[in-house]
């Protein structure tokens, strides 16, 4: 058993005497260790609380995460769970017992029927545990001995914005941290020329919106924040000086501002200033740094063939795979790639085909691509959306077309890499693929507040992401408004079937 960690007061007006004292004499160690280390040790060990960030809970299997976020909600009955049984019933009603008293949304409550949708794709197995894999997903099965295939995953939340905001920052409310910042705060960073946490989007898809909270370090000091990576010649905002002032300019003033600053901190001690300042340097060091890891022309032909000819337009969801694997190679410690588009309440035969196109190949080749440098290993790679989509169709079913609403009961993801079992299926659902059952199909009553084996909570992979890195979830904690948050709140244990 670890200590719980203690972190200080959310402003240091508010430390006593004896919190001064005591903090003081951990400090001056820690600030006397740091003197004697290098500086890419020093980078590493970045200062936290009262312990140094760096400093895991124990041995990491994984150092940097890319998360690979497909908004909008995949269904995995078109994917990744093959249920020939919907295909046998196609047209006839959802089973009452099947579904129970379960909540619907709004969409498809008030239908008068709920005819059972087989997928219009075929299965096929792959891979040493033979993981069932849609036509849809060529290259994903490829790599299927790569992969740790989770069909157990479930949520509470049933619409976008909670759902997505759940996965992101471990509460469907607004304004808690995000999973990059908590990795961030907890481990520090391991390259002092970019940001520890980088966000990459692929623009203008879907309707369903994204808000930068969802990469938001909430109440965690603001460094801790994602940075959004665009697309084209400025992947940052004002990064080039303006015309007229020039480097050695520029740092005279950043070091009149570090003053001014340091004068205000001094009066006010507030840590915020200190925010401030490090992120005016890191913004600086950051006109060298981003211009070089964001220009692809360097990359050889057959790594652009590799990811697919997406891959040389950039903001698409295959340029962004490759930048991933480009900042992984650079220390950056948390990747997040948003890929929007997957809420299909209707044609989704036809619209789940371009987005299965545009991810496939890429989302593979990153896999290909890491094992071939030698970062698979260390890498962990998440791949999957909010919630799942219903065995039923929302909408008028016919032979060609269908739709599904939104089903948070059970769904799908593939993680690979990071020290997860690779060529593992994990978990089961029933043959509607509409509740979780254990090995013999018996029906799996779930509790994010116990964990059920064979079933995989929001909480659960938040808390088994910390542990591959070297965290524990329960100890990485931070005080706000009268008590101590963390990612997992007050549930989440660690899914130890995933883990290699």
């Amino acid at each position: 058993m670890h200590a719980p960690r203690h972190f200080p007061p959310a402003h240091p007006l508010a430390l006593t005497r004896r919190h001064f004292f005591g903090r003081a004499a951990r400090g001056l160690g820690a600030a006397a260790l740091a003197g004697l280390l290098p500086r890419p040790v020093r980078a590493a060990l970045a200062p936290g609380p009262d312990l140094p960030a760096g400093l895991a809970d124990f041995a990491p299997r994984a150092k940097r995460v890319i998360y690979l976020f497909q908004s909008g909600g995949p269904s995995h009955l078109d994917l990744l769970d093959h249920k020939p049984l919907l295909n046998t019933l196609n047209g006839e009603e959802l089973p009452g017992i099947v579904r129970g008293e379960q909540r619907l949304t709004a969409m498809s409550a008030q239908q008068a029927s709920l005819p059972l949708a087989g997928s219009a794709f075929a299965f096929r197995q792959h891979g040493p545990a033979g993981a069932w894999f849609s036509e849809l997903l060529p290259h994903t099965a490829a790599i299927a001995g790569e992969l740790c295939v989770v069909r157990s995953m479930y949520t509470e939340a049933i619409n976008h914005d909670p759902a997505i905001t759940f996965f992101q920052t471990g509460s469907q409310i607004a304004g808690r941290p995000s999973l990059g910042s908590w990795i961030h705060y907890g481990l520090g960073s391991t390259n002092e020329n970019l940001p520890a946490f980088v966000v990459l989007i692929t623009p203008n898809k879907g309707d369903q919106p994204l808000y930068s909270r969802l990469w938001g370090s909430g109440f965690l000091d603001s460094r801790f924040q994602g940075v959004q990576f665009r697309a084209g010649r400025e992947p940052l905002l004002y990064l080039a000086n303006p015309d007229g002032p020039c480097g050695t300019g520029r740092r005279a003033m950043l070091d009149t501002l570090r003053r001014l600053n340091g004068e205000q901190r001094d009066r006010e001690l507030d840590p915020e200033i200190e925010a401030r300042v490090a992120q005016y340097e890191m913004a600086y060091r950051m006109q060298t740094s981003v211009p070089e890891v964001t220009d692809l022309s360097g990359e050889p032909a057959q790594v652009f063939d590799l990811y697919g000819p997406d891959s040389r337009r950039p903001g698409s969801f295959a340029a962004n795979c490759l930048m991933a694997r480009r900042l992984a190679e650079r220390g950056v410690r948390f990747i997040q790639l948003y890929h929007q588009g997957w809420d299909q309440h209707g044609d989704l035969p036809n619209a789940i085909r371009t987005q299965a196109r545009e991810t496939d190949q890429p989302s593979a080749a990153l896999i290909t691509d890491l094992k071939q440098r030698g970062l698979l290993d260390d890498t962990l790679v998440i791949w999957g959306g909010e919630f799942g989509r219903t065995c039923y169709s929302q909408g008028q079913l016919t032979k060609t077309n269908y739709g599904r609403d939104h089903h948070p009961r059970c769904f799908s993801i593939w993680l690979a890499g990071g020290g997860v079992k690779a060529g593992y299926v994990h978990g089961h659902t029933d043959a509607y693929g509409y509740n979780l059952t254990d090995a013999d199909g018996n029906p799996l009553e779930a509790s994010k507040d116990v964990y059920t084996p064979g079933a995989v909570h929001v909480h659960d992979l938040q808390a088994t992401i910390l542990h591959l890195l070297g965290l524990d979830h329960e100890h990485l904690t931070f005080p706000y408004q009268g008590r101590r948050f963390r990612l997992t709140d007050v549930a989440g244990h660690v899914a130890k079937e995933l883990l290699a």
